[in-house]
C-alpha cells in the first residue's frame, strides 16, 4: 500500500464530522454500518471513527440512492467491485510469483 493509499484509509474522522462533509444524519451512517456497506474503525471508547475512503463510499452511497438505486442494488454493486479487486490482487500475485520463478528458473537462461 503506497503512502497516500494509507493516509486515505486512516481512520481519524468522529461522526460529527463525516455528518458534516456528507450532510448524513447519524442514523443514516449507523444504518449503511448495519447493512455492512460501511466498516468504520472504532476507539477505545467505541465511538466509530471513519477514513477518507469511509467518507467517499458514504457519497457514494448517497448518489446511488439519489439515482433510485436501493440498499440491495448498491450491496450487489459493492459486493462485484470487491470481486473483481480480489480478482485483480490475485492476478498481479500470479505475475509476481511467475516472474520470480522465471528469473531464478533455468527457463530463464535461454
Amino acid at each position: 500500500m503506497n503512502k497516500r493509499e494509507l493516509k486515505r484509509s486512516k481512520a481519524v474522522f468522529p461522526i460529527g464530522s463525516v455528518m458534516l462533509l456528507t450532510e448524513l444524519t447519524a442514523r443514516q451512517i449507523r444504518y449503511y454500518e448495519e447493512q455492512q456497506l460501511i466498516h468504520p474503525e472504532r476507539n477505545e471508547g467505541n465511538n466509530r471513527l471513519f477514513s477518507l475512503n469511509d467518507i467517499d463510499l458514504l457519497l457514494d452511497i448517497k448518489d446511488m440512492l439519489d439515482d433510485g438505486y436501493t440498499i440491495k442494488d448498491i450491496k450487489a454493486s459493492f459486493d462485484k467491485e470487491k470481486r473483481k479487486q480480489e480478482k485483480l490482487s490475485e492476478e498481479k500475485i500470479r505475475i509476481a510469483l511467475y516472474n520470480d520463478l522465471m528469473k531464478e528458473s533455468r527457463f530463464n537462461r535461454y
